[in-house]
This record gives structure tokens, C-alpha cells and sequence, in this order.
């Protein structure tokens, strides 16, 4: 199995930082959110990882050091101050499954369905692949896992896409999914105006398994809303031919899109999976009781 990750695009948001370092190498705790999309891959069995970075930035050349350079003079620095316990961390990076690093063919138009393009050599014409979009992170159990696990028990559907239940005042932020009667994927209802116009509480993010007949789909002349080749309107049209299922996420789904979710992901990550949760608590408890 294969998984690619997408991280091509210029995070506007995020400027200045981003103008130096990609957006998915910002960290959650004390990893980048990149590392934590490759975790949610090794956790799940996958053996190689496509990253597809932003093409004309040094995306390609960050990743590549970040995931193969064995920083051999820090770890000899840290064995001659008795701190070699300290770049265990570094090891587990390097233990990873295969990692190779590309960028998105400035070619292609803009859009979220560019970078898988990009990475189509990279997956044979048999085999079905994951799709992580390295800004929405998963805490508890990792999506992929759950997208494999429906994969397996149903190896003739299009495809599977995960699903998070949301509350109403939300689903105007996000692709609202709609069902057919047998419970598959209908089509995607892109940030629905007013609540009645969701299909579903449903909403669909980014972690998909496809079958390499999304590529038929997914082509440079198939823009849509924006003038954006978008994955979205490719899974749409593969479930016209077959099932597309829908895998209710067993994680929970936090964005890391924007400055605001971004903090509260970090937060919420602090919270569930640091030793220092306990000292965020007493400071906000603290600050509270000031006011």
C-alpha cells in the first residue's frame, strides 16, 4: 500500500513563516504536522509515502532533510555530552517507511486535485493508494487504518472517503456529504449556504483511498468551481460507475488550515498527548481566576 501527502500550495494565512518553510513542517507538541501524517501511514501498514510539495519553494528540499538526513554531527555532539537518549527521535524519523519527496508539476492548474497528479508514476495501474492532505490532522486512531480496514471487507468499490459527524453552525465551512439509499456516496455538497441545503451532518475532508480509475477523472481539462481541478468532483464522477463508501472517522478530525484552528489543534493535541498538560491547565485556570 501506498499513501500520497499533499502539501503544495503557498498557506497565505500563514505568511511570513510560510514563505520560508512549508506550512505542514509548523509543529504540533514537538513533531510537524507532516510527521504526524507519516505516523498515521506507518501505523496503518503503509510501506511507501509520496510527499508532494509546493513546487518553486524549497518544500522538496526541507522534507527531503527532515525525513533522510541522519545528522550525523548532532548525534555525535550529543554522545559527548552524555544526552545520546536525546536524538531518539531522530532514529524513529529514519526508520520510517520509504519516503520520497516530489513537486507538484507546476504545469497542472491550481487545486487540491493537482498534487495526486503529480504522484500518478508513483502508483501502479492495479493498486488502490491512500490520499492524506497534510492540513487535517487526525487525533486518536488514524484514519488510514479505518480507509483500509473498509477497503479490504469491500475491494470492489471506486473508492472510500473518510466522514466526521459536525455541527450544523459549521456546514457552511465544509463539503456536506449525500448518501445514496444504500448508504454510499452520492455526490458533495461544497459549503452549503444555509443548513438547508447539507444533505447530511456528514462531512467529508482529507483522507481518501482511491483506485487508480480516479485518474480518468482527474485530468488537467476537468476544472471546475474556481476554474480548480478538485479530487472532490473526480470521486463525485467515480461514484456515477460504482460505490463509493463512506468510513465514519474512529479519530477526531481537527483542521490545521488557518492560524485560529491551528492553535486549538495544537492546544487539543497538548492536552490528550504531552506530559506538561497538566501546567496548560493550571496557567489557564490561573489567568481565569485573574479576570
Amino acid at each position: 500500500m501506498k499513501a500520497i501527502i499533499t502539501d503544495a500550495g503557498f498557506a497565505s494565512r500563514y505568511l511570513p513563516i510560510t514563505k520560508t518553510i512549508p506550512k505542514a513542517m509548523i509543529p504540533i507538541g514537538a513533531k510537524p504536522v507532516m510527521q504526524l501524517c507519516v505516523e498515521e501511514c506507518a501505523e496503518a501498514g503503509i510501506d511507501e509515502i509520496i510527499i508532494v510539495a509546493t513546487p518553486g519553494t524549497k518544500g522538496r528540499e526541507i522534507y527531503d532533510d527532515y525525513f533522510h538526513n541522519p545528522a550525523e554531527n548532532v548525534k555525535s555532539l550529543l554522545e559527548k555530552q552524555g544526552k545520546a537518549e536525546r536524538f531518539e527521535p531522530v532514529k524513529e524519523i529514519l526508520n520510517f517507511p520509504k519516503i520520497t519527496v516530489i513537486e507538484q508539476d507546476p504545469s497542472l492548474p491550481y487545486g487540491n486535485g493537482s498534487p495526486i497528479v503529480s504522484a500518478k508514476n508513483f502508483v501502479k495501474d492495479d493498486e488502490a493508494f491512500v490520499v492524506l492532505y497534510s492540513d487535517d490532522l487526525i487525533l486518536g486512531e488514524g484514519d488510514v487504518k479505518t480507509l483500509i480496514t473498509e477497503y479490504q471487507a469491500h475491494p470492489e468499490a471506486k473508492a472510500v472517503i473518510a466522514a466526521q459527524e459536525m455541527p450544523e453552525e459549521v456546514w457552511n465551512k465544509y463539503g456536506m456529504i449525500a448518501l445514496k439509499e444504500n448508504g454510499t456516496l452520492s455526490h458533495i455538497v461544497e459549503k452549503p449556504k444555509t443548513p438547508e441545503l447539507s444533505p447530511s451532518n456528514l462531512t467529508s475532508y482529507g483522507r481518501y483511498l482511491l483506485t487508480p480509475e480516479v485518474f480518468d477523472y482527474l485530468v488537467p481539462s476537468n476544472t471546475g468551481l474556481d476554474g480548480e481541478l478538485w479530487t472532490v468532483d473526480a470521486i463525485t464522477k467515480l461514484a456515477e460507475h460504482g460505490d463509493v463508501l463512506v468510513a465514519r472517522s474512529r479519530g477526531k478530525w481537527i483542521t490545521t488550515g488557518d492560524p485560529k484552528n491551528y492553535f486549538l489543534a495544537h492546544l487539543e493535541y497538548a492536552l490528550n498527548h504531552t506530559d506538561y498538560a497538566s501546567d496548560i491547565i493550571e496557567m489557564v485556570y490561573n489567568k481565569t481566576k485573574e479576570e
